[in-house]
């Protein structure tokens, strides 16, 4: 249905839509408990209003109730994640539904990791059900919620700003309506998906029809998990089908549909047509298959609470596939999944303690750009400062730096992980699970680009352990963890000399590895009596970087002709 609008006021009320989530999304902030909604901002919408909906019509609905659940198969894909549905009334009926949905610190069950058999082992599962019922608070969910989680305050707390922040956004809704004189905002959503899906279905069009495939590795729990995509454009639609991807695991890596269809229709919106907005149009031309079993359509009752560790890898398998389509257009692999830590022990005062830790690696460099250093993506997650950890914990984190060389070369280099090194203050036995990848198949570079680094977990007493257990350390331990680094762009002997310089200034890249991996000669001038080095002290030798460059490829130009670089697409 073509919903007509003029395209001025459609851009006010748009806009204004955008403002009201805005001031839903700072409400929620600005209201957590826990450090993982609060700092990390680990909050989004998953795809679930079709079960809401399905399960109480409006009908069943009153002013002041809201509803509730954290089924993996109709959200977001753990059971720790807890979505809030609040309809909003004016003149007795439904205009609208606010939702959100937010990782609790803890769900009960297992502490969160990978090792559960079967999704009953890994908390407390709600049904869609009322959290409130007009208005007021249903004592036996609430209950029964309290007992079964290790941190009552934090999730009791965060329930409580989850339906505030969807209060919040209703009132400013319901006077966005009075403003503009509107009975319903249906003709407003319709045309914004409307328009949505055209600039989709465009975007589509405009690659050219075929079959583009990928595939890449995981570390998966105990084997490497593989992943395949088939992509088929015909026309303004396109198919993904991740066919041939390894079964479902017996452990909680699997990923459940609704997330993998997240996932992968955010990758072509990201790939073909990233001004569009995220919504019911964009994914009508986007149609995502995978087969019942597999490790990206587990079924019930699989384990599935770390299953970013495979999702988050769904982005760099479509951008593999549609390279061949799309030429210098699509960034190179990146650290991939975010790593999670559940760290659990007791404060210096023996007040136990469950903190919850996100860690990013590197971004892909791009085809005129470098990647970016320790940023989520494709979560885009925010980490936690170290004065905060330790506020809330018993550790105290001795290093946190930019891993030098983790990047990945190339004429743009992939962005760098990060070293972190933890250490117990307490003085009492901590526990911790991981839940981290890229530890054996780092990120892969793009057209001539070399990969990122591996990752690495190391514990101080040298044991050989897989990270994705949960492990427990001895008082006053270390445990240091290095995050991957993301894959190359071009030709790394095309990068300019200046900006490998700078990379050495900013200890992004050893002087080492300029020459081994840029061919890029630093010198030092530094006096032997100098304590403290300065960008002036070293320079690139530019004699002998165009000899070295030219021995590794002798395409390059001589000594004494200045490199040529490839004009970046425009």
């Amino acid at each position: 249905m073509t919903v007509s609008i003029d395209p001025i006021a459609l851009e006010v009320l748009w806009s204004r839509l955008l403002s009201v989530t805005n001031e839903q999304q700072a409400a929620l902030m600005r209201t957590a408990f826990s450090t993982v909604v609060r700092e990390s901002q680990d909050l989004a919408m998953a795809t679930c209003m079709r079960h809401f909906m399905a399960a109480y019509p409006e009908a069943m609905l009153e002013p002041g109730d809201v509803l509730i659940t954290n089924d993996p198969w109709m959200t977001a894909g753990q059971i720790n994640d807890i979505t809030l549905v609040t309809p909003i009334f004016r003149d007795g009926r439904v205009v609208a539904y606010f939702a959100n949905t937010c990782h609790m610190l803890d769900i009960g069950g297992r502490i969160l990791s990978a090792e559960a058999r079967e999704v009953y082992e890994e908390g407390l599962y709600i049904p869609i059900t009322k959290l409130f019922q007009r208005g007021e608070r249903n004592e036996e969910l609430f209950k029964i919620i309290r007992g079964n989680v290790r941190t009552p305050r934090e999730v009791e707390g965060d329930l409580y700003a989850m339906a505030s922040c969807n209060d919040v956004g209703g009132s400013q809704l319901l006077e966005f309506m009075h403003e503009f004189g509107l009975d319903s905002i249906d003709p407003l959503a319709e045309a914004i998906i409307d328009r949505s899906e055209r600039a989709t279905r465009a975007a589509i069009a405009r690659l050219p029809d075929g079959v583009y495939e990928n595939e890449v590795y995981s570390d998966g729990f105990e084997t490497p998990v593989l992943l395949k995509a088939t992509v088929t454009v015909d026309g303004d639609q396109l198919t993904v089908d991740h066919a041939g991807s390894s079964p479902q695991s017996r452990y909680g890596i699997n990923v459940v549909m609704n997330y993998t269809h997240a996932y992968t229709s955010f990758a072509v919106k990201c790939a073909i047509s990233p001004e569009v907005p995220h919504n019911e149009g964009s994914f009508r031309p986007v149609k995502v298959v995978a087969p019942a079993g597999c490790i990206l359509n587990a079924q019930h009752p699989a384990p599935v609470a770390a299953r970013h560790l495979i999702g988050h890898f769904l982005p760099g398998l479509i951008f593999g596939a549609l390279a061949r389509a799309m030429p210098d257009r699509l960034m190179a692999d990146g650290a991939a999944s975010i790593w999670i830590t559940m760290f659990r022990g007791a404060r210096p005062g023996r007040e136990p303690y469950t903190f919850m830790l996100f860690q990013c690696g590197g971004t892909g460099a791009r085809p005129t750009k470098d990647g970016l250093n320790n940023v989520g993506f494709p979560s885009g997650v925010a980490g936690v400062p170290a004065e905060v950890l330790e506020s809330l914990s018993g550790l105290v984190v001795e290093r946190r730096e930019v891993r030098p060389d983790s990047g990945g070369a190339g004429e743009f280099r992939g962005g760098c992980g990060q070293l972190t090194t933890f250490a117990d203050r307490s003085g009492q036995t901590w526990s911790m699970s991981g839940m981290y990848d890229r530890l054996k198949f780092p990120a892969q570079g793009l057209l001539g680009g070399k990969p990122g680094a591996a990752g690495s977990f190391a514990l101080e007493d040298g044991r050989d352990a897989n990270p994705k257990e949960l492990l427990f350390h001895p008082p006053f331990s270390r445990v240091e963890t290095a995050l991957p680094g993301g894959g190359g762009y071009g030709d790394p002997l095309e990068r300019d000399p200046d900006a490998v310089l700078q990379d050495v200034l900013n200890g992004y890249v050893s002087i080492e590895a300029a020459a081994r991996e840029y061919g890029v000669v630093v010198r030092s001038t530094k006096r032997a009596d100098v304590q403290v080095s300065l960008p002036r002290h070293f320079s690139v030798d530019m004699p002998a970087t165009a000899e070295l460059r030219r021995a590794r490829s002798p395409h390059l130009p001589g000594p004494g002709q200045a490199a040529s670089r490839r004009t970046p697409p425009g």
